[in-house]
């Protein structure tokens, strides 16, 4: 809008600022004279109201409606979106507040002050040539030193630049041959690398590594030379980076060094340093190129989400630029760690988890294997209930391994392992269920989804191992003395053997605690770490036993219903105490008459099991199957505890049934 006011000015205003304008101008009534666009106003010059020039209009897209008057002053030596807008008019680009915050002489009678100073005297100027209808003061948000906490000046200075133009495409190209997890890594590193603009390399600091670069004393042309860049690279080999700033140009320069323009001799070395993330992403060639036992590329590089715009790109530019091809083979992103509530920790919140605190109460590894339970593709929540109810989980990994070596005491695998066709079917299930945990956790391992694994270990340990096989098999354990027994122990041995593989690298000072107690094959070696990892098929069973072992664990489930039912009322105690019958139908008979009717006792925990063809009992959830318990007959045995008619037929074993009393002559 073009706006004329009762003292006869005219304004230019945006036609959607003109209300505010004259409101924070105290001007109650105006007159529109007419509307006309910004753009009939481009390249119209105008006159500077404070210093001697002129000013030309120019039309930008980041003028904004929000406040103002919708033109602006712009100023291409402080903004990104000035500097843009004036290389599109061929406008000079002009810095008049030097490093240390002082206006230089580009600032005319403002000069040689510090800039926050200039800003009431501009305003002085400004009333004093009429040149000023309002001032309003705004807040906003603005960048501020995270250190100083002072606000930080954005000035435009004469940088060193990598053309990403030049890598994009094979850069994008480079990204389909490597492994991504998360998946969506692919995408966003290729969107991010599509997106970005040249790679601004200098940064002005007093640390880091600097820029090789010299200019020309005489003329300022940059000397950038290849032999000159290995020749200061020698030196900092022998000496470090900082001979930079310690040495002179003289003692840094390879001797006869002149300018190829002007062929002076003296020269000044550049102040500025590498962008450290240009540091960082040259690591995979000064470190895997540079040690004999690494190799390049990287099997993995893992970080933060943040690294897609740090590291993981910048290894990525290096890389391709320099060799054409990525310097990893996998990238592996994670989240942060958060407290128990999702909230980010701070020291002034009080809501950080200390380590040592964690290892003091609970020991390294429960640290260790919080990280595998969790699933790091996002926030990872740490608190102390947390580990406390991961330190129980712990325990059950640990208890299992502990009743194992207990059960393996005098056990000698290079003379006491028993062959395959000498192992109960029950010791095969636990074989097979071995086979089923290694399936998973070498599907875990192979794309570090540890979390996998830690869940497939957990529940092997507690519903394989604790809740079935174990305690089915602790008769054989605690009152046998045979070729059952050993073939219980073989089963064990190879499971503990696998298992403690598998834990060692999350939790390896466990892994290694059982390692050091478990009897040794010969070649073991002395560290589990050292072992291969075990691998899935050595015990794999086929569909049918599996299947038929499914049935009979199903079958066990519904007796221990019944068996529950009786202790409620009263008829029995423990478990061994009672006697089962087992009403089946011909699929049912046939399956559970293939187990020996004392292995059917120890799988239901009971001290006798009868099957009988036909219904009755309760009925229970599996088709063809009726249960029924009672107090089973006979005398209690005081070493198995199992009920039998046969106690006392040893006359030297008046108490002992006589299995047990064989064994004890044994």
């Amino acid at each position: 809008d073009l706006v004329k006011v009762p003292s006869g000015e005219i304004y230019v205003l945006a036609k959607e600022l003109t209300e505010s304008v004259m409101k924070a101008a105290n001007i109650d009534s105006w007159e529109v004279l007419g509307t006309l666009y910004g753009s009939d106003l481009e390249l119209m010059r105008t006159k500077h109201p404070i210093m001697d020039r002129d000013s030309v209009v120019i039309c930008g897209d980041h003028v904004t409606l929000d406040a103002g008057t919708g033109c602006v002053h712009t100023a291409p030596g402080f903004g990104a979106d000035d500097f843009i807008v004036c290389q599109k008019y061929d406008i000079p680009i002009i810095v008049p507040v030097d490093g240390k915050g002082m206006t230089t002489e580009d600032a005319g009678k403002y000069a040689n002050m510090y800039y926050e100073k200039t800003t009431p005297i501009i305003l002085d100027d400004l009333k004093a040539c009429g040149a000023l209808l309002a001032i309003e003061e705004i807040v906003h948000s603005y960048p501020h030193c995270w250190r100083c906490k002072n606000p930080i000046i954005f000035r435009t200075t004469e940088q060193w630049f990598c053309s990403v133009d030049a890598l994009k495409d094979d850069a994008v190209k480079a990204c389909e041959g490597i492994r991504w997890i998360p998946g969506w890594g692919e995408e966003r590193m290729t969107s991010m690398i599509r997106e970005r603009s040249d790679w601004c390399i200098s940064r002005q600091r007093r640390w880091g590594v600097p820029i090789p670069i010299f200019y020309c004393k005489d003329c300022g042309e940059p000397l950038i030379d290849k032999d000159v860049m290995m020749h200061i690279s020698g030196i900092f080999a022998q000496e470090g980076s900082d001979a930079w700033y310690a040495k002179p140009e003289s003692e840094l320069l390879p001797a006869g060094t002149a300018c190829k323009k002007c062929g002076c001799t003296s020269f000044e070395k550049e102040r500025d340093i590498m962008d450290v993330w240009f540091d960082s992403g040259s690591t995979h060639s000064a470190v895997l190129e540079e040690r004999p036992e690494l190799h390049w590329p990287a099997d993995l590089y893992m970080e933060g989400a943040d690294q897609f715009r740090g590291w993981f790109q910048s290894s990525l530019l290096t890389s391709v630029a320099s060799r054409g091809r990525a310097p990893y083979k996998a990238v592996l992103c994670h989240g942060w760690v958060v407290d128990e509530q999702g909230k980010q920790m701070h020291k002034s919140a009080g809501n950080g988890v200390e380590p040592s605190e964690i290892i003091k109460d609970y020991g390294a590894d429960i640290v260790r294997l919080w990280v595998a339970s969790s699933d790091y593709t996002v926030d990872v929540r740490a608190g102390k209930n947390i580990f406390k109810q991961l330190s129980e989980a712990y325990r059950k990994i640990r208890n299992t391994a502990r009743f194992i070596l207990g059960n393996l005491d005098g056990f000698d695998p290079n003379v006491d392992l028993v062959p395959d066709d000498q192992l109960m079917e029950i010791d095969r299930w636990a074989l097979a269920a071995l086979d089923d945990l290694l399936k998973e956790t070498d599907a875990g391992y192979a794309v570090y989804n540890f979390n996998k694994v830690y869940h497939a270990v957990y529940n092997f340990c507690v519903v394989a191992m604790s809740n079935f096989y174990l305690d089915v098999t602790k008769d054989r354990l605690y009152c046998t003395n045979g070729t059952a027994r050993k073939a219980a122990q073989t089963a064990m041995y190879k499971i503990l053997v696998a298992l403690d593989k598998v834990i060692a690298p999350i939790l390896c000072f466990t892994s290694q605690e059982i390692w050091d107690f478990m009897p040794k094959m010969e070649g073991m070696n002395k560290y589990v770490v050292f072992e291969e990892m075990p691998h899935a098929g050595q015990y794999a069973a086929d569909e049918a036993f599996k299947a038929k072992w499914a049935q009979l664990i199903a079958v066990r489930d519904e007796v221990k219903k019944v068996l529950e039912q009786a202790r409620a009322d009263k008829q029995i105690g423990a478990s061994l105490e009672a006697a089962v019958t087992l009403y089946c139908n011909d699929a049912m008979y046939e399956l559970l008459n293939s187990i020996p009717m004392d292995e059917l006792a120890d799988l239901m925990i009971v001290s006798k099991v009868e099957l009988v063809k036909g219904e009755g009992g309760s009925n229970s959830s599996l088709e063809g199957l009726g249960v029924a318990a009672a107090h089973a007959t006979g005398d209690k045995c005081e070493r198995c505890w199992k009920y039998s008619a046969d106690i006392g037929s040893h006359p030297a074993h008046p108490t002992l049934c006589a299995r047990c009393a064989a064994v004890v002559e044994g």
